[in-house]
């Protein structure tokens, strides 16, 4: 192990090529690198690139993977063909198994994931150092040494074979790895431990070089062990000649770098090599608070520690070889599944227990301080385990939940997202065809008895004439970019309105709405084309908990009422809604929540809260308006209270004017 100023007083030495064609990227990463080599060869592309590493003769490479005119792995490939020592160092934007095996096959010495992690950056370069050093030292060796069985001493992991690629020597690191005994392996070949999804290509490159051109192989290797789990080696195969230049053997080198590649990528690798796996997902809970509180040095610490303790505490029925630490605080344990070993009904009882015996740990985080540390806890079981797991625990935390079983959940939200994409398609019909229509609702006076105004509700008529509510596409329209387009057609039916009656006419608009620019321009426009008829105007504001500017809120309804608009808050006492947001707001008329008028009758915490607001309102000389009134029993009660208005199929259904 080097640390950081050792690697450094190598690297001081050491000509680097680096090739971006991200202009931003490659400045932002130009100021690390500037300080780590002796000199930074910059190249835009892969061409740009092959071009400088033949005039320049860098030392090491680091390049982009996706760029113009030649890819970065296209480039590598060429430089393989006059160089195949250089070191070279991929970051890439992208994880897809096809850049990682290429990457493999062309012989890279780390494959990073952007942005840039300094700390994951630097592991890969202590070890590409180490090669460098490694290198120096065996070229040394080679020279002084006679015979080359000394050189094989000097590695860990080696293996011998004859021409005809029959092992004839492995050494007990060798058989560590690999799982295999000597007896399994030798009078075999490497075929044993080679790993079925590494492109047969990528062999028969090597053998030309060793065999064919007889010259010495390096590269990375994607292997398996005797148990099926992958490991990554970083390779040197050299032929060995007798006096007239004839091959008698190779020899192969070895050091395993599984551990420095990035832990995502170990993690769909290992997954993709299992048919039926058995997969959980542990989350720290609220894990966003604990980064909040401490360095994010003291987090990877504390991140490395505790996937210890979670090996360490691990159900002795069940056995992982390894915990995958990812980011946002999450681990990942996979195996193979044996139905017959394990039922999931025993799997979720076991790992309750689990989850319990974690949650009552205290974890000294950092200078003596305890930590409570909660889990929450995905399983899955079959195919497609990493994605369940990962959505499972995407549910818990929706849900507020510590504990899923996630098998399906995949299907289900690839179900969802066609259902979705289905009424995305309906919704950009309707807007096409004009059928994003405006239905309004009667709102009563309760002393007169008499419509005063009338209320804006959306409706969506599609190919074959059926009517939809909001309900089933405004929040799906939101996630397709189409609910500003919605809102503009609101806004122009809802004006347009005015000159059909000579009553109110109330809008809902979201303070998410408000938070757009171009909605408040075109409000303000409508405001300017009806302004003798906007008096009659209400905003009903509906609130949102995503809302990120107060400020931009306040000062439209400031505005908005100084051009004679009234502002009506909706769903009153449930929801985001609070006292504390009349003081912001200033509106005329308080919308009670329907939820608490359909209930007064029956429940009375409902008729408590209603009154509270009635009498906080007439003190504060605000209208009120009672929505979902049904029948004449909660009209009378709502009279009886001094609500001002109501609003519900006991006056009328929304219908065009």
């Amino acid at each position: 192990m080097y640390n950081i100023e050792q690697i450094l007083k190598y690297t001081k030495k050491l000509k680097l090529l680096y090739v971006e064609d991200n202009q931003q990227a490659r400045e932002s990463t130009l100021i690390i690198l500037n300080d780590i080599f002796k000199e930074v060869i910059i190249a835009e592309d892969g061409e740009d690139g092959l071009d400088k590493f033949h005039q320049t003769n860098p030392q090491i490479i680091i390049t982009d993977v996706n760029m113009p005119y030649m890819d970065g792995l296209e480039m590598i490939q060429n430089i393989r063909k006059t160089n195949n020592d250089i070191p070279v160092i991929v970051i890439s934007a992208y994880n897809e198994s096809e850049y990682f095996l290429k990457s493999i096959a062309f012989g890279v010495d780390g494959y990073i994931l952007k942005p840039l992690e300094f700390q994951h950056f630097f592991t890969i370069l202590e070890k590409v150092i180490d090669k460098l050093i490694m290198k120096d030292e065996l070229a040394t060796k080679i020279r002084l040494l006679e015979q080359y069985e000394e050189a094989t001493n000097y590695f860990s992991i080696v293996s011998k074979t004859d021409p005809n690629g029959i092992l004839t020597y492995v050494n007990d690191d060798f058989c560590l790895l690999s799982g295999y005994t000597k007896e399994e392996l030798i009078g075999n070949t490497h075929n044993l431990i080679r790993d079925p999804n590494t492109p047969k290509e990528f062999y028969e490159q090597l053998w030309d070089t060793i065999k064919n051109k007889k010259e010495t192989w390096s590269g990375l290797i994607r292997n398996k062990t005797k148990d099926g789990k992958c490991y990554y080696a970083k390779t040197t195969i050299m032929p060995i000649f007798d006096i007239d230049d004839n091959i008698i053997e190779y020899i192969a080198l070895r050091d395993d770098i599984t551990d420095i590649l990035n832990p995502q990528k170990q993690l769909y690798d290992f997954a993709d090599s299992i048919e039926n796996a058995l997969g959980i997902m542990i989350r720290i809970d609220d894990f966003e608070t604990l980064q909040k509180f401490y360095s994010h040095k003291i987090i990877e610490q504390f991140r490395t520690k505790f996937a210890n303790i979670l090996m360490e505490h691990l159900p002795e029925e069940i056995k992982f070889d390894k915990i995958f630490p990812l980011e946002n605080g999450r681990y990942v344990l996979i195996k193979e599944y044996l139905q017959e070993d394990i039922s999931i009904e025993q799997l979720t009882d076991m790992f309750m227990k689990y989850q319990e015996e974690i949650d009552k740990l205290k974890i000294d985080i950092a200078n003596n301080i305890n930590y409570d540390v909660t889990i929450i806890i995905s399983i899955a079981t079959g195919q497609n385990v990493l994605e369940n797991i990962n959505y499972g625990i995407d549910t818990l935390i929706q849900n507020k939940q510590n504990f899923i079983i996630s098998n399906d959940l995949v299907e289900q939200e690839h179900s969802k997202a066609q259902q979705n994409i289905q009424i995305i398609n309906i919704i950009k019909q309707a807007l096409d065809d004009a059928k994003v229509v405006s239905y309004f609702q009667p709102i009563v006076n309760n002393k007169t008895k008499q419509i005063e105004k009338y209320e804006s509700l959306v409706r969506l008529i599609d190919k074959n004439g059926n009517m939809l509510s909001p309900f089933f596409f405004l929040d799906i329209a939101k996630k397709g970019r189409l609910y500003s387009s919605i809102t503009d057609v609101v806004l122009e039916n809802s004006f347009g309105a005015l000159k059909k009656t000579t009553k109110d006419i109330t809008i809902n608009i979201s303070a998410l709405d408000i938070e757009k620019t171009s909605t408040r321009e075109k409000i303000f426009e409508l405001l300017e084309q009806y302004k003798d008829d906007r008096s009659r105007i209400i905003m009903e504001l509906l609130e949102d908990e995503s809302v990120k500017d107060f400020d931009t809120i306040r000062y439209f309804i400031i505005k908005v009422k100084s051009q004679g608009v009234r502002i009506a808050i909706d769903d009153f006492g449930a929801g985001y809604s609070n006292f504390e947001r009349l003081l912001d707001y200033q509106p005329d008329i308080i919308k009670i929540d329907g939820c608490l008028i359909k209930n007064i009758l029956i429940d009375d915490f409902s008729l408590d809260v209603v009154e509270t607001i009635v009498a906080f309102a007439k003190k504060q000389n605000i209208k009120t308006v009672a929505e979902f009134v049904e029948n004449a029993d909660i009209y009378t009660l709502l009279t009886k209270l001094g609500v001002d208005y109501s609003q519900g199929y006991y006056f009328g259904k929304p219908d065009t004017l």
